[in-house]
């Protein structure tokens, strides 16, 4: 991709200049003034480096690299100007975060130098973002795909919550929701480390064991351990690790964290996944709500509160309209799609139970015991909803 540069001053003969002193090295673009240099980046952008006079008319040199870091925080900017008094140099340095500062006269040479050097700071900034990116989406597809391969109950259950965690931002007009819908989806990872009788005693209700209270109790933990040396996870590892914590500070962990000093999303992941358990077809989530509002000191009564209004917004306390489901044989299933009904083998062993979405893991799951054992038609599905922004800002 051609590393682009803009120009920008208030003179247009020195925009001409530059232009074609550094054509043959660079693709140069220029700006009559800070409002114009804007609209540029907002509409021909993105830039590699931004190089901006000093003294223009409206908004100064400096005003305008303050909102190229806002706008365009990868962009490297630098400052050329006549004027190379000690406060410009200082408040370009604090407020505009410039990379150079460069004083007229400058030779094409010296710019030169300087834009090629700019140009090698923007590749390595945004080579080590994508790198985190791919880092941090790679680390939650492998841990979500072996959520759905070695527990898919837990999975379907995670991606239920999932909704739920989107539904409650958007009630909240929250401009991002990806760490705590990464926690949703993540908070029953620990659950990998439990033996599959322990497990499954605990789905049943049945009575644990000292040691096996001890091991379930431990799970945020174990999950927390899991994800907190992921890159740009810290965050929704803190959150794992809360997710039980009660808002009076009892529960585990055994700390001193109580009321609002536990994180605001473990408060909120408490209260959505405590509503997902409790509901059932013969108890709606208003009866739910109305339960877990007599649970003094479990929840946080500002989240509890906010978990209702979001069920007031989805009318009348449902998350959102459900498709119709769809009755389709097995060799149409594809990704996307969401199972309203459990799958399972044509003797009836349970596969994957309902609510979980068809990924590419738990698809080839699904044909390896097509294979093997036979899948039982029809299956009952829906179509995914369209996915929200979960990407981390850079």
């Amino acid at each position: 991709m051609s590393m682009k540069i803009l120009c920008v001053d208030d003179d247009g003969n020195i925009l001409a200049a530059h232009q074609r002193n550094l054509r043959k090295q660079f693709t140069i673009d220029v700006a009559l003034g800070g409002e114009q240099a804007l609209v540029q980046i907002e509409s021909q952008g993105p830039y590699a480096v931004v190089v901006a006079d000093m003294q223009m008319p409206g908004m100064n040199g400096v005003e305008l690299l303050k909102a190229v870091r806002k706008k365009a925080p990868d962009t490297v900017r630098m400052m050329l100007t006549g004027n190379a008094d000690q406060k410009t140099a200082i408040d370009a340095v604090n407020q505009g975060n410039v990379f150079q500062f460069l004083t007229k006269p400058c030779s094409p040479e010296q710019l030169a130098s300087a834009l090629e050097a700019g140009i090698s700071h923007y590749r390595l900034i945004t080579a080590e973002r994508e790198l985190l990116e791919k880092t941090l989406n790679g680390s939650v597809k492998m841990l979500t795909d072996m959520l759905s391969m070695l527990d898919p109950q837990s999975f379907g259950s995670a991606q239920r919550l999932r909704d739920y965690v989107r539904a409650f931002g958007q009630s909240r007009n929250a401009a991002q929701t990806w760490e705590l819908e990464l926690a949703a989806m993540l908070c029953p990872i620990g659950w990998l480390t439990v033996p599959a009788a322990v497990l499954e005693k605990v789905r049943a209700g049945r009575g644990l064991s000292g040691k096996e209270k001890d091991m379930v109790a431990r799970v945020p933990e174990i999950g927390s351990s899991l994800l907190v040396n992921i890159p740009r996870l810290e965050s929704v590892a803190r959150i794992v690790h809360y997710q039980n914590k009660n808002f009076d500070g009892s529960g585990f962990p055994l700390d001193g964290l109580a009321g609002e000093g536990i994180p605001i999303g473990a408060r909120v992941l408490r209260a959505l996944w405590d509503l997902l358990l409790m509901e059932s077809p013969k108890v709606s989530k208003f009866e739910a709500l109305e339960k877990m509002k007599q649970c003094t000191g479990r929840y946080d009564p500002k989240v509890l509160e906010a978990v209702a209004a979001c069920f007031d917004i989805y009318l009348g306390g449902e998350i959102s309209n459900e498709a119709p489901a769809r009755v389709i044989t097995f060799k149409d299933l594809h990704i996307g799609h969401i199972l309203k009904a459990d799958l399972t083998t044509a003797d009836g062993t349970l596969i994957v139970p309902a609510g979980t979405g068809i990924s590419q893991t738990v698809m080839q799951k699904l044909r390896n015991f097509a294979e093997l054992s036979g899948i039982k038609e029809p299956l009952h599905v829906e179509s995914a909803p369209p996915p929200a922004e979960t990407r981390a800002a850079a």
